[in-house]
């Protein structure tokens, strides 16, 4: 103080601009969490509406995967971060085309230059986690520089532009050690390293999808659930010691940060910083889908939201602070797939919580109500089978539906729909129902440790722990694992 006294106003002046920009810098790379804002559901609360739903829990920023303008706006009046995002298939016209970026930037962005909440733009979702586009692949970092150009051009220098990457990106999602992370061979020289190179040198962030749920549930035989819910481990202490760096790590999350951070470092990119695009637990799920339940997930998101919170870091980087997103805000009932995917929402489609959660990581842990007993932590110990839904007289609920889906489940493998053809021991009793029921089961026992492989069928099949065999007519099956 008593040097500043002496110092002459106008270089005070200077100086003082200099440290507001400076926290200004701070608080645009500072920690905070937000949520992703899916709207595959019916019946979701409107756009205001929905964003006081995210405020109301803590959290400090919104992400989109498009960048509608009825949501944006909204988002831009609400006092939240708000990330819009590119959709895939955006990515190879952006690439191509200087000016196609631009015009992008101008027609979508530009009515918000102003606004220092504007702070990433998401080009693509999961897009080396597709391989049936894989010409994206190629596309992803050309456009991001197009559109990180277009940025700049229009007085928008502090919008970092990123792209989520799911886990897959990892060879083989192998996280066991945290040290043994490398990136998939088919996109670490022709993809990551561009990638990586592009975020590095504008000083963003690569933003990944690290989901503690799927990595614990493919892994439960050696890894403990209290270690995938970030919970104090019961004595003796459980901790993972990764032998590659002689690091022990005490939460899978961590864990899992610290595995994509090896592989960064393994294509010459070590320095890259880090954040969460998507992170959760699902709070409910099909028969074969143990541990998805509402204890833990609010068990995880509220550990994950002090630990982060905490701005401990990982082992690997210890203090790293980061931004990061909860999936998901609702319940998504639209979405297709295990029922899982219908069910990471902090909030159901009519606005009412799944449970209490404080994303800013403040609120002690000990003055939450008491929460539901977990019932399947453990992989159901018999035998499912996946039949048609019927309706109240027993039929199929919507016989064309029900037939396409037949005829699709039918082609995916010679001989798979014998036994319901004429003369097989499966085609009596010959309805739409009986039919579908033992084609779903049939596939599903086929298909189901394949990407895809799910009882689901459009929504109109449904997992049961009753056999639906009869006479000589044997019902494939599933047995959890």
């Amino acid at each position: 103080m008593a040097i500043a006294s002496r110092l002459p106003l106008q270089l005070l002046l200077v100086i003082g601009v200099f440290i507001a920009a400076a926290s200004a810098s701070g608080s645009e790379t500072a920690h905070f969490l937000g949520v992703n804002y899916g709207r595959l559901g019916d019946d979701l609360p409107p756009p205001r509406r929905a964003l006081e739903l995210a405020r109301s829990v803590g959290a400090a920023a919104v992400r989109f995967y498009d960048s509608n303008a009825t949501f944006l706006y909204p988002a831009a009046a609400s006092g939240l971060v708000f990330v819009p995002g590119v959709p895939n298939e955006l990515i190879p016209s952006l690439a191509a085309s200087q000016h196609a970026a631009a015009d992008w930037v101008a027609s979508t962005l530009l009515p918000f230059r102003r606004n220092r909440r504007l702070r990433y733009l998401f080009v693509g979702n999961e897009v080396l986690s597709d391989p049936t586009t894989k010409s994206r692949w190629f596309q992803l970092v050309p456009a991001m520089a197009n559109l990180h150009r277009a940025l700049r051009r229009n007085g928008m220098r502090r919008v970092k532009v990123s792209t989520t990457l799911g886990m897959d990106a990892l060879d083989g999602q192998n996280v066991f050690p945290p040290s043994a992370g490398v990136f998939r061979p088919d996109i670490a020289d022709a993809v990551m390293r561009p990638l990586l190179a592009f975020v590095e040198r504008t000083d963003s962030y690569l933003f990944v999808d690290a989901y503690a749920y799927f990595t614990w549930s493919a892994n439960h035989t050696i890894v403990p659930l209290h270690y995938a819910l970030l919970e104090p481990s019961p004595s003796p202490a459980y901790q993972y010691h990764d032998p590659g760096t002689g690091l022990s790590y005490t939460n899978l999350l961590d864990h899992m940060l610290d595995a994509v951070v090896a592989a960064m470092c393994r294509v010459g990119h070590c320095g890259v910083r880090l954040a969460l695009a998507e992170t959760g637990w699902p709070n409910a799920g099909d028969l074969d889908q143990f541990g998805a339940n509402v204890r833990n997930a609010a068990t995880y998101n509220r550990n994950m939201a002090r630990h982060l919170a905490s701005g401990v870091g990982t082992p690997r980087r210890p203090g790293m602070r980061m931004p990061a997103f909860v999936f998901a805000l609702f319940n998504e009932d639209l979405k297709t797939g295990p029922a899982t995917e219908r069910h990471w929402g902090l909030f159901h489609p009519n606005g009412s919580a799944v449970y209490e959660v404080d994303l800013t990581g403040h609120r002690p842990l000990a003055s939450y109500p008491a929460l539901p007993p977990a019932t399947n932590d453990v992989p159901y110990p018999g035998k499912l089978w996946c039949v048609v839904r019927t309706d109240d007289h027993g039929g199929a609920v919507n016989e064309t539906a029900v037939r396409e889906q037949i005829e699709a489940a039918c082609a995916d493998e010679a001989g798979l729909c014998d036994p319901v053809r004429p003369g097989g021991e499966c085609y009596l009793p010959n309805t739409v129902a009986a039919h579908a029921s033992y084609v779903f089961s049939a596939h599903w026992n086929r298909f189901s440790k394949v990407y895809g492989g799910w009882c689901y069928f459009a929504g109109l099949a449904v997992e049961t722990t009753a056999d639906p065999s009869h006479g000589s007519c044997k019902f494939p099956s599933v047995t959890p694992s």
